[in-house]
């Protein structure tokens, strides 16, 4: 005789109701909120520098949001414009060489510069492949990233095939390390590098969807 299924209480049913809609709603919730508070930051520390014969609210009885923010967009517009020739890359070789003469101010504008690059740049150009290799021993696994197929003198140590691969840190994939692995070492995996790069920021919380091993066992069958 089959034992007919527990039943689930109505304020088990609710509370699961409840948890559901904080994970529908929160993401869109946080990321409205934090859209809101960037452009209202913006809009309060640009709109006062622009000059009042050009500033729409001067003319009109309301303010206008998100003007602030798009006078920033054209600005840093209008300054990528500037340093794409060579005029511009002068000026701004120039002023690097002011910057590079001040002892601290130097150390914090190359930091900065180079997180910014690091964080502006395309994954997907750099990194080529998802792997896994153990490390930092044997049994612990590692997700890392293929760079490229080592060559010159470093290839030439060894007879076998090496690959470089850059190992991030998390949370912050903007930090890592340069390792060589053979490449029978490797075990390359089939999640995008958008996908590992979100694996790492997340700390293992956000894992690839399973849905191409769904289609595949559904062409299969």
């Amino acid at each position: 005789m089959v034992e007919p299924a527990p039943k689930i209480g109505l304020f088990s049913r609710l509370r699961t109701y409840f948890l559901t809609g904080i994970v529908i709603t929160a993401p869109i919730a946080i990321t409205i909120y934090l859209t809101y508070v960037f452009v209202d930051f913006v809009d309060a520390n640009v709109t006062p520098l622009i000059p009042a014969r050009y500033n729409p609210e001067t003319y009109l009885p309301f303010s206008v949001p998100g003007l602030g923010l798009f006078v920033a967009v054209l600005v840093l517009i209008l300054i990528g414009f500037l340093t794409a020739n060579f005029l511009g890359r002068s000026l701004l070789h120039f002023g690097e060489r002011i910057v590079a003469r001040m002892p601290v101010v130097r150390s914090i504008y190359k930091a900065l510069k180079q997180i910014i690059e690091t964080v502006l740049a395309q994954s997907s150009s750099s990194f080529r492949e998802v792997v896994l290799f153990e490390y930092p021993r044997k049994g612990i696994w590692a997700i890392a990233f293929v760079t490229s197929e080592v060559k010159g003198e470093v290839a030439d140590l060894d007879e076998e095939t090496m690959i470089s691969v850059f190992l991030p840190t998390t949370p912050n994939p903007t930090s890592g390390f340069l390792l060589f692995v053979p490449k029978r070492d490797l075990k390359f995996l089939d999640m995008s590098v958008e996908e590992g790069v979100k694996l790492v920021i997340s700390a293992g919380m956000i894992w690839p969807s399973d849905e191409r091993k769904d289609d595949n066992n559904e062409g299969q069958s």
